[in-house]
């Protein structure tokens, strides 16, 4: 007992005694482990009260087998391995009338025929029936949303619609440079949506730019569309081409037009709200009262910097889109995706000009406080030099020399206090017409 860690209970794993079947080897490989430590599998279960099936009891354990020792370990790593690696895979057997639980990343799902959804099972949906009636007619694809996926369900979308592995595993890595590549007849690309953040001013802290990444995959009969956080959410787009069934008669190439044109109407109206907040730091840096402060022209370089991390390297993979690589694009989609290029190499240009104006502004600001801190510097030595006056009067005579005539004359003190202060006033009047005070 000493070589197990605690063992905690795992109610979510539950399974009809018709499963128990299925687990045999794994209760077998479970309780050959434990018996080669000396340990009573059920005795442990029923201490820790771990209940349920059988299933559940192996696969309650399987969670919780943590041995402590090197020699524990060796004893117990690969009847374990194969315990946890069931349980990863294992999912609950799905009761009548219910979705599958690798569906629950599925935010929509339809049929287009000619242009038309002639089935929207949405998250119930059986892609492999949908998308072998897609193959069967011409005109037809499936439309696939899908929302921060778990490997599992991603995996089971790749292997009904035949996914390249490579671009499965991009899918996976949360944080991917903008591109656009080609497996076979599949194009998959990788862009980064951005969402302008409302706020009253600039801060240290203020957030301008928020980001997420959309993958999509497009293909002879479908298309995929993978999002990763809040950012564009494309229910409002399905919604609005659905009502044109014109345009998606034209195929999946018109929902990846549709995904880019709107991504690059999002950046042109974050540009021009981040014209705006660069106006006003401009006006506040060079205006007279409150200044703005240094962290503050850095917070806006930096929400700019995440905007051109969006914007600027989506222009080459447009042109790759409008290039050679996919000559076989139809003409007509073509020319969508080329004004597409053209609007976004018109952010691109906004946002270089911003940066070279943010930097600008960096540099005047702290320019700003260089003067600001040789202004403090010069009148403190400006204070400092009056204030040698009556010190060093003060100290000639205080050495107390034995012939020091003015201290025995009558006016001897007023006069020296006299000069002192005409000495004084003297020079603040010089250093003020200086500029020094």
């Amino acid at each position: 007992m000493s070589l197990l860690a605690d063992w905690k209970s795992a109610r979510r794993f539950r399974a009809s005694l018709s499963d128990i079947l299925v687990f045999a080897e794994v209760g077998r490989a479970l309780e050959t482990t434990v018996a080669a430590l000396g340990v009573d599998l059920l005795t442990v279960l029923i201490d820790h009260q771990i209940t349920g099936d059988t299933t559940a009891h192996y696969l309650a354990a399987a969670s919780c087998v943590r041995p402590r020792t090197s020699s524990a370990r060796s004893t117990l790593r690969p009847g374990v391995k194969r315990i946890l690696d069931a349980r990863r895979t294992w999912q609950p057997p799905r009761p009548t009338g219910q979705r599958r639980a690798d569906h629950t990343a599925i935010v929509g799902c339809d049929l287009f025929v000619d242009g038309v959804a002639v089935e929207s099972p949405g998250s119930a949906a059986d892609l492999g029936r949908l998308y072998e009636k897609a193959r069967e007619q011409a005109g037809a694809f499936v439309w696939l949303g899908l929302h921060e996926p778990t490997e599992a369900a991603l995996t089971r979308v790749a292997d009904v619609f035949g996914l390249h592995p490579l671009a499965v595993e991009d899918v996976l890595h949360r944080e991917q440079r903008v591109k656009i590549e080609r497996y076979e007849d599949v194009a998959f690309f990788v862009v980064r949506a951005a969402q302008y953040v409302e706020h009253e001013r600039v801060t240290a802290t203020s957030e301008i730019v928020s980001t997420g990444f959309v993958r999509v995959f497009v293909g002879p009969h479908f298309v995929i569309t993978v999002r990763q956080g809040s950012v564009m959410e494309l229910s409002s787009l399905r919604a609005g081409l659905s009502s044109e069934p014109e345009l998606l008669a034209r195929g999946p190439w018109t929902v990846a037009h549709a995904i880019l044109d709107r991504l690059v109407d999002v950046y042109v109206d974050i540009a021009a709200a981040m014209q705006t907040d660069i106006d006003l730091t401009e006006a506040a840096v060079f205006a007279a009262g409150a200044p703005v402060s240094v962290e503050q022209i850095y917070q806006l370089k930096r929400q700019l910097m995440k905007f051109k991390a969006a914007v600027l390297p989506l222009q080459r993979a447009l042109a790759a889109l409008v290039g050679r690589q996919f000559a076989d694009l139809p003409k007509g989609i073509r020319r969508y995706f080329s004004d597409v290029a053209d609007h976004n190499a018109t952010v691109v240009e906004q946002v270089v000009a911003f940066d070279e104006v943010v930097n600008a502004l960096l540099q005047a600001r702290l320019t700003q406080v260089t003067v600001d801190q040789n202004n403090d510097m010069r009148k403190i030595a400006s204070w400092a030099a009056i204030a040698a006056v009556p010190t060093a009067v003060g100290g000639i005579y205080g050495m107390n020399f034995s012939h020091m005539p003015e201290l025995t004359s009558r006016y001897g003190y007023p006069s020296v206090m006299l000069l002192i202060l005409v000495s004084a006033a003297v020079l603040h009047r010089l250093l003020r017409r200086a500029g020094w005070l």
